[in-house]
C-alpha cells in the first residue's frame, strides 16, 4: 500500500490527478505545482502524490533510495527492473481504484509522472481496464513499450509528452522515441519539448494546465 500526500483545490472533488516523483524524491516534489498551474476558480480537483517506497538502486551503488523500480544501467535503453516496474504501476492502479470507489468517475482521472514516475505512469494509465482522462508524461521514457498490454479501454487516452531538451539525464531522444512508440500503437500524443536540462519549467506547467483543462474540462 502506497503512503501519499493529498490536497485539493476545493471542497467535494470530481476530478483527479495522481501525479509520480522521480527517482530518489518523494510527493511532495510536484505539490507546490498546483497553485501554480492556477487552474480555474471553479475546478474541484483532488491531487494525490504518492511516495515510493526506500529500495536498493543498482546505479546508486546498492543504496537504498525512493524507486519505484530498480535501474541497472544508465544506458540509452534504460535498463530497468520490468518486475519491480509494474508491481508499482499495479499500486498506482490501486490508487486509482481508490478514487473510483471515492466517486470520481475513472474518466476523469488523469495519470502523470515525472522521469522514473513517468515510466510507471506509463505502464499503469495504458493497461488500465477503466478508461482514464488523461496521461502526462514528464521527462521520462516508455521502459515497457516492448511488452506492455495494452487496455483496449483506454486505446484513445489522450497522452501529452514533455521533454527538455538540454536533458542530460534522460535524453530527449527518449521521449521523442515514446511518442514514435505511442504512435505506432495507434495513439496520437502531443508533443512539447522546452530550452530545460531534467526539471521542469513555467512554460510547461502552462502547458500542463491547459491540457487538464481539456481533459477533465474544467472551466
Amino acid at each position: 500500500m502506497l503512503t501519499c500526500l493529498q490536497t485539493e483545490t476545493a471542497e467535494n472533488p470530481d476530478a483527479c490527478v495522481i501525479w509520480l516523483h522521480g527517482l530518489g524524491a518523494d510527493g511532495h516534489d510536484f505539490a507546490p505545482i498546483v497553485p501554480e498551474l492556477k487552474l480555474p476558480p471553479g475546478a474541484a480537483v483532488r491531487f494525490v502524490f504518492p511516495h515510493a517506497p526506500a529500495i536498493p538502486v543498482t546505479i546508486n551503488g546498492g543504496m537504498a533510495m525512493p524507486a519505484w523500480y530498480d535501474i541497472l544501467a544508465m544506458d540509452i535503453d534504460r535498463k530497468v527492473d520490468e518486475s519491480q516496474l509494474r508491481q508499482s504501476a499495479a499500486a498506482v492502479a490501486g490508487l486509482v481504484e481508490q478514487q473510483i470507489a471515492a466517486g470520481i468517475d475513472s474518466r476523469r482521472i488523469v495519470l502523470a509522472g515525472f522521469s522514473q514516475g513517468g515510466a510507471v505512469a506509463y505502464e499503469a494509465a495504458l493497461s488500465f481496464d477503466k478508461p482514464l482522462g488523461g496521461l502526462i508524461a514528464m521527462s521520462t521514457y516508455f521502459a515497457t513499450a516492448d511488452s506492455i498490454r495494452l487496455g483496449e479501454a483506454n486505446r484513445e487516452l489522450p497522452v501529452q509528452v514533455l521533454h527538455g531538451m538540454q536533458d542530460a539525464v534522460v535524453s530527449e531522444q527518449l521521449g521523442l522515441r515514446a511518442c514514435r512508440q505511442l504512435e505506432q500503437s495507434g495513439y496520437l500524443p502531443e508533443y512539447h519539448r522546452y530550452p530545460m536540462a531534467h526539471a521542469v519549467c513555467a512554460e510547461e506547467i502552462a502547458d500542463i494546465s491547459h491540457f487538464l483543462c481539456r481533459c477533465l474540462a474544467l472551466k
